[in-house]
């Protein structure tokens, strides 16, 4: 795997168990929600599995050509968002108003936790998901100059 990809990789692999953490006490402040041990350790075992997750899917599909990803690594974060709603249901939450895009968008996303962006999920992934989309931005173009397409 080249550097960008690696780079975005693991900064995403480090920032998820926090951003799970931060997703879940968000919430649970907001509703008034007691934020117990059992809380802590449920939060804290889905942001390992959230990591874990990561690191699998996001790995797969940044070691796949770039002609041949057929979706992006905010998508693959943004999948994510199950591990915090399930602490958050378990822990009584409920569920969030959202707008009509998002509830089409991302109809599992019920507490509206999916990043927008990279900041979103965490200010350390700004710099390499935005250094990975034009690395990924220049490898396209160079292919399709070299075909004539562009």
């Amino acid at each position: 795997m080249n550097d960008p990809p690696r780079e975005l990789l693991d900064a995403a692999v480090t920032a998820v168990p926090g951003w799970v953490a931060r997703s879940v006490a968000r919430v649970l402040r907001a509703q008034r929600i007691e934020v117990t041990a059992e809380v802590r350790d449920a939060t804290a075992r889905a942001g390992v599995e959230a990591g874990d997750t990561v690191r699998a899917e996001l790995g797969a599909l940044l070691a796949r050509d770039v002609d041949e990803q057929r979706t992006n690594p905010l998508a693959v974060l943004r999948a994510a968002t199950r591990f915090p709603t399930r602490v958050l249901r378990a822990a009584g939450a409920a569920e969030v108003r959202r707008d009509d895009f998002q509830r089409e968008r991302f109809p599992d996303d019920v507490y509206d936790l999916a990043p927008a962006t990279w900041s979103d999920l965490d200010p350390a992934l700004h710099d390499p998901g935005i250094t990975w989309g034009a690395w990924k931005a220049k490898i396209v173009l160079d292919r399709r100059r070299a075909e004539g397409k562009r």
